[in-house]
């Protein structure tokens, strides 16, 4: 007979819990409370200020091209260099890390909306100096929060969000990286043509002063004539050094963006090789396109919605939590009963709490999320002008540099063929050793001149590519996207 009534009685319970079920959930779903989040409109103008013109053309960008730019130097080192750069670079593995810690939170949030099962055992022995007891019980021990405001919903949001600017600063850091890796190589490979250019004009001046050397010995030659020439010849030897000393950071510099020691690529580098060449068109996109690419504008964007709903967070405090509550189990002062009919337990029920007197702390909790919302918005509009000045700023450099190009190359060849000339006429007897040497401080300063113009001009090209934001795979970014929602 009593097992009777106890059966019918869980028969009841678990009837009244399958029926009461779907009205919690469907109860759980009506109210969110907080701000629904409406990304902020982007008022980007509708050209850019800078000229563009020539190399550079107004149009559409090809993805695939701009998320791996560096092809389009054709160079295979530099290629390579930035795979490298992607396998082993210290601080995208860091925030590779980060990605994985904001997944394993978004997990952590979206479990409070289901309930949660617990088993225990224990043993418990009291009593006095006359006698003592024992208490053995086991069971389970389940409950579920029901999110009746959207509070864990809002947490799930967040965390969502969360996951996606950690995944944007993932991908920003990637953009960066590239760049970084680009210009210490240009960096390398223009103090390895100036260590040349210093070299071979070097060369050209030691026989200069050999042959000075000669007609002073000679009697032909006056000693002013002999000491200008070594003057000449010394000052392009100390520039060497320099240079050298300039290389070797650079490619230490770089070995360390690989996560590799410095000195590690020394070896790579051993052969000079030249400045990588810049693409003959290159097209650019409309502001807002970039704005929409960028992934630093897009993280901030995503900060700004993970605040948004942190607010409904906070709200969702002011209103009342309902707790179900429900246990079975067995419990007996006997291990040998514990297994017997009359050692079950059980219990259920709701548990509600209702917020009376904090002394305001919620309300401040409310306000300080808010505050943090308009500071996230005012990140990400500074991040939106932030972007526009870097792409205007990239876009001037490089068409100026450009532009400052052929008026060296002009310069370089009227400096060569100034030098040859002086050269013939001086051993002619037509024209004084000043001359000669004039020329040549002329020629090293040009050539110089034109190879630092060749590693600016790549420089300023690969941080119009980074301030367009690319670098990285557009494509894996909207995939991803379409499975976080």
């Amino acid at each position: 007979m009593r097992k009777n009534l106890m059966r019918r009685t869980k028969m009841h319970l678990l009837r009244a819990c399958l029926l009461l079920l779907p009205a919690l959930m469907l109860l759980a779903g009506c109210v969110t409370v907080g701000p629904d989040y409406v990304a902020p409109e982007t008022n980007a103008p509708p050209a850019w200020n800078a000229a563009t013109g020539g190399s550079l053309k107004a149009g559409r960008a090809d993805p695939e091209e701009l998320a791996h730019w560096w092809e389009t130097f054709q160079d295979p080192v530099l290629t390579s260099l930035i795979d490298r750069a992607v396998k082993g670079n210290l601080d995208l593995k860091e925030a590779s890390a980060r990605v994985r810690e904001a997944r394993a939170r978004r997990t952590a949030a979206g479990a409070g909306l289901l309930p949660a099962l617990d088993s225990t055992a224990s043993f418990q022995r009291s009593g006095d100096s006359e006698s003592a007891r024992n208490l053995y019980s086991a069971g389970f021990d389940a409950r579920w929060e029901i999110d009746l405001f959207g509070g864990v919903r809002r947490s799930v949001e967040a965390a969502d969000a969360d996951l996606q600017a950690a995944s944007e600063a993932m991908n920003d850091t990637l953009v960066t990286l590239s760049a970084e890796v680009a210009l210490n190589y240009v960096e390398v490979r223009t103090f390895q043509s100036r260590l040349e250019t210093a070299e071979a004009n070097l060369a050209l001046q030691q026989e200069t002063y050999r042959i000075e050397q000669s007609l002073a010995q000679a009697g032909l030659s006056d000693a002013l004539a002999l000491q200008r020439a070594r003057s000449n010849l010394e000052s392009t030897r100390a520039l060497i050094p320099s240079l050298r000393a300039s290389l070797e950071e650079a490619k230490n510099r770089l070995a360390v963006l690989l996560g590799e020691h410095p000195g590690a690529v020394h070896k790579e580098f051993a052969l000079h090789g030249p400045v990588p060449l810049v693409p003959p068109a290159i097209s650019i996109d409309a502001p807002a396109d970039i704005l929409r690419r960028r992934p630093d504008v897009r993280q901030a964007e995503r900060e700004l919605a993970a605040q948004s709903a942190r607010v409904g967070v906070a709200m969702a405090e002011l209103y009342p939590r309902i707790t179900l509550n429900g246990s079975i189990g067995l419990s007996a002062v006997s291990s040998g009963d514990l297994l017997t009919a009359g050692s079950r337990t059980f219990s259920y029920g709701p548990r509600i709490t209702l917020p009376i007197f904090s002394a305001g702390s919620i309300r401040a909790g409310i306000e300080a999320r808010s505050a943090l919302q308009e500071q996230a918005l005012i990140r990400y509009e500074s991040a939106v002008l932030t972007a526009l000045e870097e792409v205007e700023n990239a876009l001037n450099a490089y068409a100026q540099e450009l532009e400052r190009r052929s008026a060296l190359q002009e310069s370089a060849q009227a400096a060569q063929e100034a030098a040859e000339l002086a050269e013939y006429q001086y051993r002619s007897g037509l024209v004084d050793f000043t001359a000669l040497l004039d020329t040549q401080r002329s020629l090293l300063s040009a050539q110089d001149e034109l190879v630092r113009n060749s590693g600016a001009l790549t420089s300023n090209l690969v941080r119009l590519y980074k301030a367009l934001g690319g670098g990285w795979p557009a494509h894996e970014a909207e995939q991803y996207e379409k499975e976080g929602s």
